[in-house]
């Protein structure tokens, strides 16, 4: 665990290389890799075996370095490709935003939403990594999302911060007769629009930039947020649902996808990968993974009613609200 670093940045090397896609058509020798990727051959053969006993690639009997099953991910153009997140959790980018641990662990002063974000809007490269690592990372919770709940009997379902449309169009595909409109920063609403004219869906979703702090969409009846109220802590995250419950339309459905933090963490990998979560909201955006009875807390500051909690195949929940229904009145016995 101590020296879990050196696997990670190893990834990070060989994912910013392409090696995975180098080798995609077969075996090859290290100093072949290293020809093509401008690379030190010798150090690079040194990379490609901790690589490979680690299980990512192999090394052949002739001494050449082919995929491993688990290297297939690292490949960009495979289904459910993790190079992306590689790039961004295993980079620079957020090596140096870990750096600030135990000064964060100390003072309780981590990075902000609010600084984070203008810091990828002004850097390009850095921005197209996350957002491509939050959409491939997205792909395996829609299909997670679809099984667990109907959104069959909505009319326009409205995703805030839905960057490519990676849930919002697996919804859409499952659910033929809803429209849905896209809500996301205006350097994110190109990308989305060509994408979901890759998966036919354009006439039927519509997407709009904008700021969720400002105002939402209105008219839907049910809105998605997909990992994006862990961003940021109670006061943000409470304008960001109180814009939503002007929105909504009557009987609407709100839908948050999160991970759900227990009161007690245990041994399992589940339990892990959201405290992990938790820590690394801490370290780059101020928010934090929450416990059910948090999420209740903050659907009723910002007048909703959390309904349910249903599981996925996942770390991730879908915790649903509706509108607290706003008393007469008569019910208080006035006339």
């Amino acid at each position: 665990m101590v020296t879990g670093h050196y696997l990670s940045r190893a990834i990070y090397v060989a994912a910013k290389l392409g090696i995975a896609d180098l080798l995609k058509d077969g075996p090859r020798y290290s100093a072949d890799l290293a020809e093509a990727t401008q690379s030190h051959a010798p150090s690079l053969h040194r990379l490609m075996r901790l690589l490979a006993s680690a299980q990512i690639f192999a090394e052949t009997a002739s001494g050449q370095f082919r995929l491993a099953p688990m290297g297939e991910f690292l490949r960009s153009d495979a289904p459910g490709s993790y190079r992306a997140q590689a790039l961004l959790f295993a980079g620079p980018f957020q090596q140096r935003a870990w750096s600030r641990l135990l000064d964060i662990v100390q003072t309780g002063q981590g990075s902000s939403s609010k600084a984070l974000f203008p810091f990828l809007a002004k850097y390009p490269e850095e921005a197209a990594v996350f957002n491509q690592a939050m959409s491939s990372g997205t792909e395996a919770v829609a299909r997670a999302f679809v099984a667990a709940y109907d959104c069959s009997s909505f009319s326009t379902i409205v995703e805030l911060g839905g960057g490519y449309g990676s849930l919002l169009g697996a919804i859409l595909l499952r659910s033929r007769a809803a429209r849905g409109i896209l809500f996301d920063v205006p350097e994110v609403a190109e990308a989305a629009r060509q994408r979901l004219r890759e998966d036919g869906l354009a006439d039927r979703c519509e997407v709009v930039a904008g700021d969720f702090f400002q105002a939402v969409p209105g008219s839907g009846d049910a809105y998605i947020l997909k990992s994006v109220i862990h961003d940021w802590d109670d006061a943000r995250s409470t304008m960001i649902l109180a814009n939503i419950a002007q929105a909504m339309a009557p009987g609407g459905r709100l839908l948050l996808v999160e991970m759900l933090l227990h009161d007690r963490v245990d041994q399992t990998p589940w339990s892990q990968i959201t405290a992990e979560s938790d820590l690394n909201m801490l370290v780059n955006t101020g928010g934090g993974e929450r416990t059910e009875a948090e999420f209740q807390s903050l659907f009723e500051a910002a007048g909703f009613h959390l309904t349910r909690v249903v599981p996925t195949q996942t770390p991730w929940s879908i915790i649903e609200g509706v509108l607290t229904p706003v008393a007469s009145d008569n019910q208080h016995g006035r006339p």
